[in-house]
């Protein structure tokens, strides 16, 4: 009998990953698009479908040889129904993602947040290996979080959970995408820092980024950030150093609440910036947590980049099948 084989996908707000892997999570074959999810869930849906077919297709593995698909989203999702909820970047609602798939292949279908995925993956072949529970965090243009205890995805019984960008940090602060005056990723995530850079180099208190970038928040991205930290410019170094230690903070009323035993920093800001956002994370931890907890947790960097969301995503629907066998959604 042939070997089972699974598929890890991974939607984003702006491209899409798919991958083929064997039993042993070896990749056989994969494929990259553009989400364009401008264009609507039904056209985005479409994208998906295609990208698992030219994944398989570059894999040389016949589509019968397929036994799951597991399917990281951005957003909140049903994980029972395999439902994305709402994907605020991609402008979609309560689409029926593992419905639309499960009948196009015939294949059981497993939907769980982006960011559970990626967490997911670290813990079983990242920086998580070993560790009994690894809590994920997340800064990019919002602030994902996701949390793992002894090989099980934290999840609600009707939604997926560990929104940590959303939580109160400052009373009456500044308004993020959710539109929730104050949240985590108002005051922390990369585009909360870019936005106060912007007024620095209009300013002229941030001459790398003026001269690179202007005041375009689009272009403010994470190299451009560890270039002017790199140069030390003084008001780039105390934005970005003010945002990072409330992170901190925040991730120190997650270790009073669930005690992990492993914290992973991940994402394209915490790549450019590894040294920096450990340090500055661990200095406002310190601040906030109550002596018993200092030792409980430690810091690391994720290690496996982009290939965390597809690796997690293929191993928890190939966990799922193993579990109930015959059950799909």
């Amino acid at each position: 009998m042939s070997e089972r084989k699974w598929i890890g996908f991974d939607l984003g707000g702006t491209k899409m990953l798919c991958a083929v892997f064997d039993e042993k999570m070896r990749d056989l074959g994969r494929e990259r698009k553009k989400t364009k999810g401008f264009l609507g869930p039904d056209a985005g849906i479409e994208r998906i479908i295609k990208c698992i077919y030219e994944a398989v297709e570059n894999s040389g593995v016949p589509l019968s040889e397929i036994a799951g698909i597991g399917i990281g989203c951005p957003g909140p999702i049903q994980p029972k129904k395999g439902i994305l909820l709402e994907a605020p970047n991609l402008g979609w609602k309560n689409v029926a993602v593992a419905e639309r798939l499960n009948k196009e292949f015939k294949k059981p279908v497993m939907v769980i947040n982006d960011v559970d995925a990626g967490v997911y993956g670290e813990y079983l072949f990242g920086a998580g290996q070993g560790a009994e529970s690894l809590l994920g965090v997340f800064p990019g243009t919002g602030i994902g979080g996701g949390f793992v205890q002894n090989g099980v995805i934290f999840q609600g019984a009707k939604i997926s959970c560990m929104e940590i960008g959303h939580i109160p940090t400052v009373p009456d602060g500044p308004i993020a995408s959710a539109g929730l005056p104050g949240s985590l990723e108002a005051v922390a995530s990369r585009l909360a820092m870019s936005a106060l850079i912007a007024q620095a180099s209009y300013r002229g208190q941030a001459p790398t980024i003026a001269e690179s970038a202007g005041t375009d928040l689009a272009n403010i991205r994470s190299g451009l950030l560890a270039e002017a930290l790199k140069k030390e410019e003084p008001m780039v170094v105390e934005i970005m150093s003010r945002a990072v230690t409330q992170l901190g903070r925040s991730i120190a009323g997650f270790v009073h609440m669930l005690a992990p035993e492993r914290i992973v920093l991940g994402g394209g800001l915490v790549e450019a910036m590894p040294d920096f956002f450990s340090k500055k994370i661990k200095e406002g931890m310190k601040q906030w947590l109550l002596p018993a907890y200092r030792d409980a947790s430690e810091v690391v960097v994720a290690k496996l980049g982009d290939d965390a969301g597809i690796r997690g995503a293929a191993a928890w629907v190939r966990k799922n099948i193993e579990s109930e066998p015959g059950t799909s959604n």
